[in-house]
């Protein structure tokens, strides 16, 4: 739009192209509710106040705020691509994502990060990358690509690119490791966020120091606190598995911390999970039932987030700013009425105002290549007594503890044990990783995936070693994705074709076959509380204490070293 065409529309001496009417506006500003018109013209507003239009929409008092960004998430973890994704936040009045594609990156690299790009195209949200920092996220286990900042660089010029992804490596940062510190330096002048549960003292002052600004890590709120005291913007997680906005807000209402520097994310959330509750949408409202002021919490949403992340057009109903908007019936519930992105209507009573067709996969199926098993792949390493991962239900943080190995088998037969193993499978390395895992539940035969955060080898857990063949023989004839398997029979199977990550289905019929994979786990006797796959795909990430398992065997977080 042109500076005068601008103030001839603000002055309204020019009719704008569309007008809502008689809006309660959200002032993100001020943190008030304003009586008035929004004029919109060119896909910016360019109006606050008593407007009329070519075309009037009267909005009958109902809420007017800025759309919702979704400041961290993993896009891949909802397990459809970017063009179904786009369309499910929307529907709840996400028009931003700030994606970091680490999983797909870990499975292709670059490749994997320019799919994702392209696929975002048509999704009709505002879709920006955090360019992967740690593929693979450790030395401690084999991803499909490295990836260096010499591959990077190429990927900083896309305007779609914000920034650099979440830094899980921490000992690589305050050791100064050369590789890491050229990334860092690389994306000096952007946006870098962070990764750093349980960091703190002088290694999360060295942290901060090295120019890292963000933290979604957080799972308690003294956590939280001294890292928005050192500085740091705290993403505040409400995902599928890692449910951490009650035990953060709680202190900060409490404590009426400044919430100028806490944004809402998702970081890994189910579909099925989305489309029932929505996901930002979903933060606001259990903030706003934790105590917080309604709109606090819609700041935290909006301009919280765009200011974090250095989008100046994004997060306000105001003059000058991108018309992507969300019409709400109240500020308790916060149903979505109505959501335009642009100007435009994308959005009404939940339905969508467009439609979208993918095309063909290409180059990113089949990337499931483990080696051929050997019979004793399952068996236990010889040693006294074994390390046991314990899970932590709704957290992604594990603790542990050990068994002797004469009771290993009892405690299996008992149910309070199961196997679990990592199975390189991106270049038939033959590595495996086998442990014990507690928690998981499951009566009886094996789940498995190529969902496995963040190399996303091939994971198995299971009773029986020949349900755990079974379980990777079904998995590699599908290409990837989630099944369950008892007695040697295939209970259910979900195939995740693109980089055995996604599938190449559309969203509803994902969502009806993931809500029947995750009943038939429940029905296998998966424990109540866990979720059977997203918790699972956790147990391969050595970057979350307290003790985890990956291809090269069990590793201990906290003295990061392998056990």
């Amino acid at each position: 739009m042109e500076r005068k065409n601008a103030i001839q529309l603000a002055l309204g001496e020019e009719l704008p192209e569309l007008v809502l009417k008689h809006a309660k506006v959200v002032n993100v500003f001020t943190r008030e509710i304003e009586e008035a018109d929004v004029a919109i013209s060119d896909g910016l507003i360019c109006g606050v106040g008593c407007y009329h239009g070519k075309k009037e929409v009267d909005l009958g008092g109902a809420y007017l705020a800025p759309g919702f960004i979704n400041a961290h998430c993993h896009v891949e973890s909802s397990m459809v691509t970017p063009l179904d994704y786009g369309p499910e936040e929307l529907r709840w009045g996400v028009t931003t994502l700030i994606t970091d594609p680490h999983e797909i990156a870990n499975v292709l690299g670059v490749e994997g990060i320019q799919f994702m790009l392209r696929a975002a195209k048509g999704s009709e949200v505002n879709y920006y990358v955090q360019v992967p920092s740690c593929v693979p996220a450790t030395p401690f286990e084999h991803a499909g690509e490295i990836l260096t900042a010499a591959k990077m660089e190429p990927l900083k010029s896309d305007p779609q690119v914000l920034g650099l992804g979440e830094m899980m490596n921490y000992p690589g940062v305050v050791g100064c490791d050369p590789e890491v510190l050229s990334k860092l330096e690389l994306f000096g002048d952007c946006v870098i966020d962070g990764h750093a549960p349980s960091i703190s003292g002088k290694g999360l002052q060295a942290y901060i120091t090295a120019g890292i600004r963000t933290d979604h890590e957080s799972t308690t709120y003294e956590e939280a606190r001294e890292k928005l005291r050192a500085g740091m913007a705290i993403l505040v997680r409400e995902g599928s598995a890692s449910k951490n906005l009650r035990d953060l807000l709680s202190g900060v209402i409490r404590d009426r911390i400044d919430t100028t520097n806490l944004a809402f994310c998702t970081d890994d959330k189910h579909l099925a999970d989305i489309r029932r509750e929505g996901t930002i949408r979903w933060n606001i409202r259990l903030a706003v039932e934790l105590g917080l002021d309604p709109l606090a919490a819609i700041q935290m949403a909006t301009i919280n987030a765009a200011r974090i992340y250095r989008l100046p057009r994004l997060g306000a109903v105001a003059v000058g700013y991108r018309a992507d908007l969300v019409v709400l019936d109240n500020l308790t519930e916060f149903n979505v009425l109505a959501v335009y992105k642009g100007g435009e209507l994308k959005v009404h009573n939940g339905e969508l105002m467009f439609g979208y067709a993918w095309g063909s996969i290409g180059k990113e199926r089949n990337s499931v290549n483990p080696a051929p098993l050997s019979p004793d792949a399952f068996a236990l390493p010889a040693r006294a007594e074994h390390p046991v991962i314990q899970i932590v239900k709704g957290q992604i943080v594990t603790t542990a503890s050990t068994v002797p190995a004469d009771e290993v088998d009892t405690q299996i037969a008992s149910g309070r044990l199961r196997k679990i193993a990592v199975i390189e499978r991106h270049h038939a390395t033959g590595n495996i990783g086998v442990g014990l895992l507690e928690g998981y539940g499951l009566t009886h035969g094996a789940v498995a995936t190529t969902v496995a955060h963040d190399s996303h080898n091939l994971i198995v857990v299971g009773d029986n070693d020949a349900d755990l063949f079974a379980a990777v023989e079904e998995i590699k004839r599908i290409a990837g994705g989630y099944t369950i398997v008892r007695n040697g029979q295939v209970l259910g199977s979900l195939p995740l074709p693109i980089a055995g990550l996604m599938s190449d289905q559309p969203a509803d019929r994902l969502i009806a076959n993931l809500d029947s994979m995750i009943e038939k786990a429940q029905q296998a006797g998966v424990a109540e509380g866990i979720d059977p796959f997203i918790t699972l795909s956790f147990m391969a990430l050595p970057v979350i204490p307290e003790i985890r398992i990956t291809d090269m065997g069990i590793f201990d977080v906290t003295a990061f070293r392998f056990l």
